[in-house]
């Protein structure tokens, strides 16, 4: 569980590139692990990026937002995870599907770019669609187009690509052609939400890779839990991966609000953590 490459890749952003070889063995697209920096810390989850067989290592890319995160962004090459327990989750689904849309917003492109891979190889024809505030948190531009038959970039600011919204080239793509066998979706909830708005008036298949709050990832806690089409469902054990036309998102979006205030306590101690090392040094 030593980290080979730390490396930040854009605001906030970083990638671990981790020794992991039973992890690396098995992982597919879609799937996650979950990590404990330290032994008095929370579990988290991450999606895995890419993995290598040879080497023996998963690839992870991760936010620095939360307490966890930003300690985790603490880490440095030759440093050790605590734990770390995987491969979680059900696989992408992975057939041809003949033409696909893969959108991703913010650091979920980082997990579209398995899925977007997998999806070529298996001979879909992938149009992709990346989106971001500002220019430099669209990720893995490059690493994208490589899948791509076409890729679309959105901006909030329009710093870069088309100012706006990815529903927008979504919207285009579908309004000129309904023939598509799927659109997948992972990003901010309410990106996910919006473009499974979009599919549903042109009844498109479209899965969406959900980030509900995870605890134990063994759907023993239930901390995770989503309606899915009026039912309950866990997303560590029947997801990450579900029908957007069948997320209850308005549920999920009033739960993921739940833990903010603790959030925020835990990332005042941090500061002041920091600000006290920092005094000690001088």
């Amino acid at each position: 569980m030593k980290i080979i490459v730390k490396e930040h890749i854009a605001q906030d952003l970083t990638k671990f590139i981790i020794e992991s070889p039973l992890i690396a063995e098995k992982a597919l697209p879609g799937q996650f692990i979950i990590l404990m920096v330290r032994k008095e810390g929370e579990r988290i989850p991450l999606t895995i990026v890419d993995t290598d067989k040879d080497k023996k290592t998963i690839t992870i890319i991760f936010q620095e937002v939360g307490f966890t995160t930003k300690l985790l962004g603490k880490l440095k090459t030759g440093d050790s995870l605590y734990s770390l327990v995987g491969p979680l989750g059900h696989p992408t689904p992975i057939k041809d599907y003949g033409k696909v849309i893969v959108l991703g917003g913010g650091v979920g492109i980082a997990e579209l770019l398995p899925v977007a891979h997998a999806l070529k190889e298996a001979g879909c024809a992938v149009s992709s669609i990346l989106g971001g505030r500002t220019a430099q948190l669209v990720i893995l531009q490059e690493q994208i187009k490589k899948y791509s038959d076409q890729l679309f970039i959105t901006t909030d600011d329009g710093s870069l690509g088309e100012k706006g919204f990815v529903t927008a080239p979504l919207k285009r793509l579908l309004e000129k052609n309904t023939d598509y066998g799927l659109v997948f979706c992972v990003g901010p909830l309410p990106m996910m939400k919006a473009a499974a708005d979009v599919t549903r008036l042109f009844n498109i298949k479209t899965l969406v890779c959900l980030n509900s709050i995870m605890i134990d990832g063994t759907g023993m806690c239930g901390g995770c839990r989503v309606t899915i089409n009026g039912k309950t469902k866990f997303t560590c054990v029947d997801g990450p991966d579900f029908d957007g036309h069948e997320v209850d998102f308005d549920e999920l979006l009033f739960r993921q609000k739940r833990f903010i205030s603790h959030e925020k306590h835990a990332l005042c101690k941090l500061d002041n953590k920091i600000k006290n090392e920092m005094i000690k040094e001088k």
